[in-house]
């Protein structure tokens, strides 16, 4: 590449088609290359990975990036290569045939760009290849989940000091669409740099063309007419949010009845099904989907007209990201939020499934490590039948396993469902205080959106002071 074509702005009009960077890109990029680490804060939309990946393309090193979100990383590396930008992601997603080529390519010199889930970094045949390269920057993408204060907090985010030390302790850049100064703090301390060494880039959180709603009902049938009354006053795309899948299909029969069209999208799909509909509403013009939360990673479309939630989201951070997706093109969209107290009994109860005790844990391994030829030849079913006795509606196993997965205490399989047991348990699965004050921490969450439903006053103020942010300084406009 040419020095003048190693110039931010040049980049940008060659290799992405734009002619002028959004908000402090510009600054951002600058600053990294520079060799200074930054933790950027900023709404979805904005095109916060442009600011690793033009720094990618004009440093002369490998540019790894961290992220949770194995849907979204095909998407991604297939962007960039149809831009002619040499990517490639390795993660579980992939056989071994196509694992072991990427890691061969790597070791010899290829991409300049790749992604990776934090656990890849367990596996030594991935660490012995990347270790082989001249690794110039690391973007830590979803960066609240280092976080033990976030909202989506994975284990082996905590070990992102460790990845650095890895690659070389290159120059980093956290990125995150939501992060309470708590979280913040969290991310750079995790990141094993003092707080002078890191420069915050915060985007705000306001977009003034959305505009909040609440509004308050008793039942389907209010919630029902809420939604028909939005598809009909508002022109275009929209998304209506459900908290249960059964609720999600109740809503939709209900919707046909009055030959209101529209697409369902949910985790209980097959793949193949989820793909059509995303395709379907990302391509299509007046299109209503209804949807879980599941419905989201990839969805990038600028004419969405309205976000309704149906049921209560489980909290503010969860919320905003999902209005996020309103708006983009800068025009006016609204953003609902149905607000039934009934739906607050389905949260209590995600909170105390996904809140099991300490006893509960040493209950669920113990029984993994006497049975697991019987684990294997009869799968979930058995093994929840012999750990909740006759309570079926109880999903803490779920949590368990999900949770021993994450803090890599057993590896999961197929067989209908295998599991190896692969350390003791962690320590912090252990400790009843931590496990307390995570639950405490789920509950005030809760609270707090609650608090936002019966707020009287601007929403948005509301929402600023929770993120710990001035209202009207930071104001984002593209």
């Amino acid at each position: 590449m040419l020095l003048a074509e190693r110039e931010p702005l040049k980049v940008l009009e060659n290799c992405f088609g734009y002619t002028s960077f959004l908000w402090k890109q510009e600054e951002i990029v600058r600053h990294v290359l520079a060799g200074k680490h930054a933790l950027v804060v900023a709404p979805t939309g904005i095109g916060k990975s442009l600011c690793y990946q033009i720094p990618a393309l004009i440093n002369e090193g490998l540019t790894v990036v961290i992220s949770p979100l194995i849907a979204l990383m095909k998407d991604q590396v297939d962007a960039l290569e149809n831009r002619g930008i040499d990517a490639t992601y390795i993660n579980s997603s992939l056989g071994r045939v196509k694992r072991e080529s990427r890691y061969a390519a790597l070791k010899n010199g290829s991409y300049r760009i790749i992604y990776v889930t934090p656990e890849r970094f367990r596996k030594t045949d991935f660490v012995e290849a990347i270790s082989e390269r001249c690794i110039d920057l690391l973007a830590v993408d979803e960066a609240h989940c280092i976080s033990e204060w976030g909202h989506d907090f994975r284990p082996d985010y905590t070990r992102i000091q460790e990845f650095r030390q890895v690659l070389g302790n290159p120059t980093t850049i956290a990125l995150t669409a939501t992060a309470t100064p708590e979280v913040q703090k969290d991310i750079i301390k995790a990141l094993c740099l003092d707080a002078g060494q890191v420069r915050i880039f915060h985007g705000g959180i306001d977009r003034p063309n959305l505009h909040l709603e609440v509004e308050k009902v008793f039942d389907d049938d209010e919630k029902l007419e809420h939604i028909i009354s939005i598809t009909k006053k508002y022109d275009g795309n929209g998304i209506v949010y459900f908290t249960l899948i059964k609720q999600l299909n109740n809503f939709s029969d209900l919707l046909s009845a009055r030959k209101i069209p529209h697409l369902c999208y949910h985790g209980n799909l097959e793949r193949v099904q989820r793909s059509r509909v995303q395709e379907r509403f990302m391509g299509g013009v007046n299109t209503l989907v209804l949807a879980t939360n599941a419905f989201g990673m990839g969805i990038d479309k600028e004419d969405i007209r309205f976000v309704t939630h149906a049921d209560m989201p489980g909290s503010i951070e969860s919320y905003y990201q999902e209005i996020g997706r309103a708006g983009r093109d800068g025009k006016d969209s609204l953003c609902t939020l149905l607000y039934d107290e009934h739906d607050l009994l389905t949260h209590m109860n995600f909170i105390k499934w996904n809140n099991p005790d300490s006893e509960y844990f040493q209950r669920v391994y113990h029984i993994l490590e006497e049975n697991t030829e019987k684990i294997s030849a009869y799968g979930l079913d058995w093994l929840k039948e012999n750990i909740h006795f006759r309570s079926g509606h109880d999903f803490r196993l779920e949590t368990v396993l999900n949770m021993f997965d994450r803090y890599g205490v057993i590896e999961l399989g197929s067989a209908p469902l295998k599991i190896e047991i692969v350390s003791g348990i962690h320590p912090q699965l252990l400790d009843q205080d931590f496990l307390d004050a995570k639950l405490k921490r789920d509950q005030q969450k809760l609270y707090t959106l609650v608090q936002y439903t019966k707020y009287e006053g601007d929403r948005k103020a509301f929402i600023h002071e929770y993120f710990g942010l001035p209202y009207g300084s930071n104001t984002f406009r593209p």
